[in-house]
This record gives C-alpha cells, sequence and structure tokens, in this order.
C-alpha cells in the first residue's frame, strides 16, 4: 500500500461522516424539527455563477444550507457530490444548498468545476470574501444551516470531529 492511499482513505471517511451529518441533519430541519439557535441569519447578497443576484431574504420559508468552500480547500470540492444528492432528494421539500465560493479568481475557476461535477444547486461567488467575513468563515469547509424562519440554526466550521453538539436533534443517528 502506498503511503499517501491511508491518508486519502482517512480524508474520504472523514467527508463521508460530514456528509452524512448535514444531510441527516437537513432532513430533520426539512421534517420540521428545529434546533433554537438564536442569532438571526445576516443579510447576503451574492452574484451568481451566470452574473444574476441572489438574495438570501429570498430564500425566507425554505431550509438552507450554505457551505463556503474553495476549489483549492482539498475536502471542499469532495463534499460537493453529497451536497448534491442532499439537494437532488430534498429540494421539493424545502431545502435549498448555496454553495459560495471563496476563490478569488471568481467564476473563470468556478464554472469549470461546477460543470464538471453537474452540480444543479445555486452557486454564489465571494472572491473579496465579504460574505466569508460577516459569517466569521475562519476554515474552510463551513457550513451553517439556516432554519425557515431566517435563523442560523446550527453551523459547522472546518473538518467535523465526529461529536455531537448538545441539544441537536436526532443526535444518535450521527
Amino acid at each position: 500500500m502506498r503511503a499517501g492511499s491511508s491518508r486519502r482513505d482517512t480524508t474520504r471517511r472523514a467527508v463521508r461522516r460530514r456528509a452524512f451529518r448535514i444531510g441527516a441533519l437537513a432532513l430533520a430541519l426539512v421534517a420540521g424539527s428545529a434546533i433554537g439557535a438564536e442569532d438571526r441569519v445576516r443579510a447576503l447578497r451574492l452574484t451568481r455563477l451566470h452574473g444574476r443576484g441572489l438574495a438570501l431574504g429570498d430564500l425566507r420559508g425554505k431550509v438552507l444550507v450554505l457551505n463556503f468552500w474553495a476549489r483549492w480547500c482539498e475536502p471542499c470540492p469532495e463534499e460537493m457530490p453529497a451536497l448534491e444528492r442532499a439537494s437532488r432528494t430534498y429540494r421539493d421539500r424545502g431545502l435549498v444548498v448555496l454553495a459560495v465560493s471563496v476563490d478569488r479568481e471568481g467564476a473563470a475557476v468556478v464554472m469549470p468545476f461546477v460543470k464538471r461535477h453537474a452540480l444543479t444547486f445555486p452557486v454564489g461567488l465571494d472572491p473579496q470574501q465579504t460574505a466569508a467575513r460577516l459569517y466569521r468563515v475562519w476554515a474552510l469547509p463551513a457550513t451553517i444551516i439556516v432554519g425557515r424562519k431566517g435563523s442560523a440554526l446550527f453551523s459547522v466550521r472546518g473538518r467535523v470531529s465526529g461529536t455531537v453538539p448538545p441539544g441537536m436533534p436526532s443526535s444518535r443517528a450521527f
């Protein structure tokens, strides 16, 4: 076995665990459970890949998985297939996945990635990391779950450790 293959296997397992947790949490939220965080989601307006704007306020009434990522972040692109599956599976029940790329090169480098991976959920561009700073994103990937009323319900910053914060619904499933 090659030396790097053990590290890759460990990374893949961590990404799969994170994707499972995101999917399970999204399912719990779409089904009507709530975590009850008090923080109101900040106003956010992003440019999408094709130049159209997207305001977070337009998504009120939906459950939002807000994922900050970059191409150069090793686990970030690896979790996109799981986010795509969650989007396709639960979009009819009110789930919206919004991936926010912090790649400084913007659409020029993000568009080929989105096409190559056939992503259908919206992708916002944040090359100046304005939204990332607003949401206090300091590590990638970072995922924030926003409830139907616009409250931040849960967030994962960087790699998930395998522990579940107290008070999370369905924590036994994780």
